[in-house]
């Protein structure tokens, strides 16, 4: 009798799950459309990889070294890139809100379009990069380094000490 309460009710929960998406395949190598979403790749060196359109949502890249990377329409919505480096890197139209970017080097990052709403980027540097267009509302830029950014109205370009706000 309570082997098939068991399985009725394992049938139960089947049938009432919602619908999920695909499970993240943390062993997948880095391509567009790669599943990663909350997967560990601390410390790691993904240089001038292709993550177009990838979700990454909850992902974390401590101190992993992304530079060059092009994360085109990217889903990673809390991700984590607390001291990652990013340096020249690519973000158009990536969903970044509430990442965490804290220290994070975007130095020369093509940040256009970008979603930031939200997003921590306290202490990073940003310098030289484009913000033209991003989406800032609610993002914290303390401390920051702006220098030579690109304004999100596509026009100012920070000055030189330009931190926690483009001057």
């Amino acid at each position: 009798m309570l082997a098939k309460r068991l399985w009725l009710f394992a049938l139960v929960f089947l049938i009432l799950a919602p619908a999920s998406e695909a499970l993240a395949d943390c062993t997948d190598p880095p391509a567009p459309e790669v599943n990663w979403r909350r997967c560990v790749f601390d410390r790691l060196e993904f240089r001038e990889v292709d993550l177009t359109a990838a979700e990454l949502r909850d992902a974390s890249f401590y101190r992993a070294d992304l530079s060059e990377s092009r994360f085109e329409k990217v889903k990673a919505f809390r991700a984590k890139f607390v001291n990652a480096v990013l340096a020249g890197a690519s973000f158009p139209e990536a969903d970044l809100r509430e990442a965490d970017m804290t220290k994070a080097d975007l130095s020369g990052a093509d940040l256009a379009t970008a979603d930031l709403r939200r997003a921590r980027l306290f202490e990073a540097n940003l310098r030289g990069a484009d913000l033209t267009g991003a989406k800032l509302g609610g993002a914290d830029l303390t401390y920051a380094d702006l220098s030579g950014a690109t304004w999100i109205n596509g026009e100012k370009v920070c000055s030189e000490g330009s931190i926690g706000r483009c001057n």
